[in-house]
C-alpha cells in the first residue's frame, strides 16, 4: 500500500515554473545526461517541501537500452531526479554547507508503476530531519498523472570540492 501523499500532484501549478533548466543549473552541478530535473514548481520553506518535474522523451539516454521495444525509465534515474530536487532545496535554503549535496543513501524505496518516454514524472519531497552540516533526510514521491510510481527516503550529505575541482576536500564538523 502506498504511503499518504506528501503533496497532491493535482494541486501543483506545473505551468508556474520557479526554476527552469537554466535556473536549476545555477544551483545543481549536474550536466549533460545526468541532468534529471526539468523544472522546480513549488518551494515551501515553512513546511520544508519542494516539488518539480522531469519531462522524459525518446531522446533520453536510457531509452535505447533499458528494455528495448518497451522503454522504462530506470528506477535509479527516478531516485536520482528526486535527489537532485532535494539538492536544489538544500542549496537554495542554505541548509547544509558544501558545494553540493551528495547521495548518502536511500531507505524504503518502492517502485509502483512505470515511467515511459513522453511521461512527465512529477516529484515531491519533504525534509523530515536535518543534522546541520552532517546530513538531510527527505521523504520523496514521484507521480505520473495521479499514479504514485516511486516513493522512499533519501539521505543527502554535504560535499566539498578542492580548488582544482578534483577530488573532494571533506571538511569535518564537530561530532
Amino acid at each position: 500500500m502506498p504511503p499518504p501523499v506528501l503533496i497532491d500532484p493535482q494541486s501543483l501549478d506545473l505551468e508556474n515554473v520557479l526554476a527552469d533548466r537554466e535556473g536549476i543549473r545555477k544551483i545543481n552541478p549536474h550536466r549533460g545526461d545526468m541532468e534529471q530535473l526539468t523544472a522546480v514548481v513549488m518551494i515551501d520553506p515553512e513546511l520544508h517541501r519542494i516539488a518539480g518535474f522531469k519531462d522524459t522523451s525518446e531522446e533520453d539516454f536510457w531509452v535505447p537500452g533499458h528494455m528495448p521495444g518497451y522503454p522504462l525509465m530506470p528506477g535509479v534515474i527516478m531516485c536520482e531526479a528526486a535527489a537532485q530536487l532535494a539538492n536544489y532545496y538544500c542549496m537554495t535554503q542554505q541548509l547544509l554547507d558544501g558545494d553540493f549535496i551528495a547521495f548518502g543513501g536511500m531507505e524504503g524505496v518502492r517502485f509502483r508503476g512505470p515511467v515511459h518516454p513522453g511521461d512527465r514524472l512529477v516529484l515531491t519531497a519533504h525534509l523530515t530531519h536535518l543534522r546541520k552540516n552532517r546530513r538531510a533526510l527527505f521523504d520523496f514521491q514521484g507521480f505520473v498523472g495521479e499514479t504514485m510510481v516511486v516513493h522512499g527516503e533519501i539521505i543527502g550529505v554535504p560535499m566539498y570540492r578542492n580548488a582544482t575541482g578534483g577530488k573532494q576536500d571533506r571538511k569535518r564538523s564537530e561530532p
